[in-house]
């Protein structure tokens, strides 16, 4: 997955009043800090470390460095010691990137035999983070607060998760999305205001005509997708049929030939997402499907029947996640089966195969929508495991991004009549209770599926972004969850 060359800043706040031996102190531990880190691998961005800030200026030229560096995706503050935060104010002001308040001490133990007023100076975060973040509290701010000792593992790991939303973040303030013909006729939730969504996600997206697609296939030559083939027979299980000349090859020949055209059609221009339709298919002799799924492997986002915001939603995840895990998803039909409740989620063809259990099978088969030829697809069994469900919706006058927690369950059950990707998952607190609360808060059938983030990665996004989070999780009771909506209409009516 491409993305720019991202890192973090390690910003510490002090003051004068305590010296340069203190300050030098300060500064010697900050380092020692964003050293350690940036060598730890569960950080998947480096981090730098800048010299200590004491003063406003200082503090506000910093801010607008950060700000006009395309790579820096975000700064870490720490308040080593009393750093009055009357100082932050025009800095904070003019922040445009992600903020982190880690609040957090050189020192894991109080020394309790040498423990002096030296001491005590100089290990003041206690109390100069609170000051620090009261101004981010007056100013309104959106950020991040992680409490804990620097060495300490879950706390890194916060950090780091952070870190990769506040990414996903950068990516998506110059996301451009393609669209091949429109949203599926008559279908309400897909729709959407694309003007607003630039303006509050930074997405871009516009239309394309299916014959552009068409076009630059005509131009794939016979080797590349000679060489593309070969490509497939090492990745994953080919059905007999494909291998030999035929139909069933011929079909996952044309499958290749989409890939490498529409791939080179979104690197040409710059798009991290798609969309297609079978509605419109003109010119084509099958829907993509194969092809859709190889470049969600590579990371694009994608959505289908037109749908842009879970195609936008789906690359902005697939960052978050590192590409791990996430896809573009349906929920299908119900089983209810008492005491067994669960979601079969599918497509039609396109199911992301980061999240296949086991290695991909390619095959061929008819599909009974779109008039077109026989497709080839990757059919596999999801993963199980802890996952989230996420919907982004325009309500009108706002965005809600809407997610349930559940928990992934491996299919046991052979589907030999369903060749295509299928996932199972219980959702939580319960089927029932979580499709009312899915239906009353106005969630798409679109989802982006992920087992490789959490509810507390999304809703940090969706802070940053300035958008409306709802959860669904085992906490949730449907008269709390209904007061929870007529509360957020409140508040945001009142922005």
């Amino acid at each position: 997955m491409k993305l720019k060359p991202y890192s973090f800043w390690f910003v510490t706040g002090s003051q004068h009043l305590y010296g340069p031996e203190t300050l030098e102190q300060v500064a010697e531990h900050s380092r020692i800090v964003a050293t350690e880190f940036d060598k730890d691998p569960v950080f998947s961005y480096p981090i730098v470390f800048k010299p200590i800030v004491t003063t406003p200026d200082e503090i506000y030229n910093l801010i607008l460095e950060a700000n006009n560096d395309e790579s820096c995706a975000g700064i870490m503050t720490w308040m080593h010691t009393f750093s009055p935060a009357k100082m932050w104010i025009a800095g904070l002001a003019q922040l445009q990137k992600p903020l982190l308040h880690f609040h957090t001490q050189f020192n894991r133990d109080i020394p309790w035999e040498t423990i002096d007023m030296d001491f005590m100076n100089l290990n003041q975060s206690a109390h100069g983070d609170r000051e620090y973040g009261h101004i981010g509290a007056r100013l309104g701010i959106a950020r991040k607060v992680v409490v804990g000792h620097w060495e300490d593992g879950e706390v890194r790991d916060s950090i780091a998760g952070w870190m990769r939303t506040a990414a996903a973040y950068a990516e998506s303030r110059r996301l451009k999305v393609a669209r091949f013909g429109d949203n599926m006729r008559q279908v309400a939730v897909t729709e959407g205001d694309k003007v607003e969504a630039q303006i509050k996600l930074g997405w871009s997206v516009n239309g394309y005509g299916i014959g552009d697609l068409v076009q630059s296939m005509n131009e794939v030559g016979d080797d590349e997708v000679k060489a593309l083939l070969n490509e497939y027979a090492e990745l994953y299980s080919i059905t007999k049929e494909g291998l030999s000349d035929g139909p069933v090859r011929d079909s996952i020949a044309y499958q290749a030939r989409i890939e490498i055209a529409l791939r080179r059609f979104l690197e040409e221009g710059g798009f991290g997402a798609f969309t297609t339709t079978f509605e419109d298919l003109h010119g084509m002799k099958q829907l993509p499907g194969l092809a859709v799924q190889r470049l969600m492997e590579s990371g694009y986002g994608f959505g289908g029947e037109g749908d842009w915001k879970t195609a936008a939603l789906t690359r902005v995840l697939k960052v978050l996640a590192g590409n791990k895990s996430t896809s573009f998803m349906e929920d299908y039909t119900y089983h209810f089966e008492p005491g067994n409740h669960m979601i079969l989620g599918s497509h039609m063809l396109e199911v992301c195969p980061t999240i296949a259990l086991d290695k991909p099978t390619l095959e061929v088969h008819p599909l009974g929508i779109g008039g077109k030829g026989d497709p080839a697809r990757l059919v596999f069994n999801g993963q199980d495991g802890p996952a989230v469900n996420a919907s982004l919706v325009d309500l009108g006058h706002r965005f809600r991004l809407l997610v349930n927690v559940v928990d992934g369950v491996k299919v046991e059950q052979p589907m030999p009549k369903l060749p295509v990707a299928r996932v199972l998952w219980k959702p939580q607190p319960s089927l029932r209770e979580s499709a009312e609360a899915w239906i009353l808060a106005g969630g798409a059938h679109h989802t982006v599926l992920s087992y490789a983030m959490t509810a507390e990665h999304l809703s940090d996004w969706a802070e940053m972004v300035g958008i409306e989070t709802v959860i669904i999780d085992k906490d949730t009771t449907i008269p709390r969850f209904k007061n929870e909506l007529r509360w957020s209409e409140a508040a945001y009516r009142l922005r």
